[in-house]
């Protein structure tokens, strides 16, 4: 089966595609943004959709314990969606998160434009983590 090059693909869906969100912004300038899985900033751009590259990254909540998932796409599969992420599970400090970060997305050649989008997106999954991890603090409702 032959595969479909990205821009031709970038050519079909950029006017028009489920994921895609338009929102108005000041005057009748409006802003783009994509609701896409591997989209990392969430923007409306050939850059960024996970849908046109065949190289995209993932970073988002792991699961139940405060991991964060890193996957990236194996372009070589690109007709089985079962076997289409290379994921791992990283548990660690936020420092040695954003390293492995680092050397999976720009040190590793896989993609290096996307290397501070990736590492934005990690800090955002961090901090939302330790905000869902402290919960709500209660007040005190007693007369003193």
């Amino acid at each position: 089966m032959t595969t479909v090059p990205g821009q031709l693909i970038w050519e079909i869906v950029k006017k028009n595609n489920c994921f895609l969100v338009k929102e108005f912004g000041n005057g009748t300038a409006s802003v783009k943004f994509s609701k896409e899985p591997n989209n990392l900033f969430n923007l409306h751009s050939y850059k960024h959709s996970g849908l046109a590259n065949k190289k995209t990254v993932i970073i988002q909540p792991g699961g139940k314990d405060q991991s964060v998932l890193l996957a990236t796409t194996k372009t070589k599969k690109q007709s089985k969606p079962a076997a289409l992420h290379n994921k791992s599970v990283m548990k660690k400090e936020f420092s040695r998160m954003a390293k492995a970060v680092k050397n999976q997305v720009a040190d590793n050649y896989y993609r290096p434009d996307l290397k501070k989008a990736a590492l934005a997106r990690l800090s955002v999954v961090h901090r939302s983590l330790k905000v869902a991890k402290s919960g709500v603090k209660k007040r005190n409702r007693q007369a003193s």
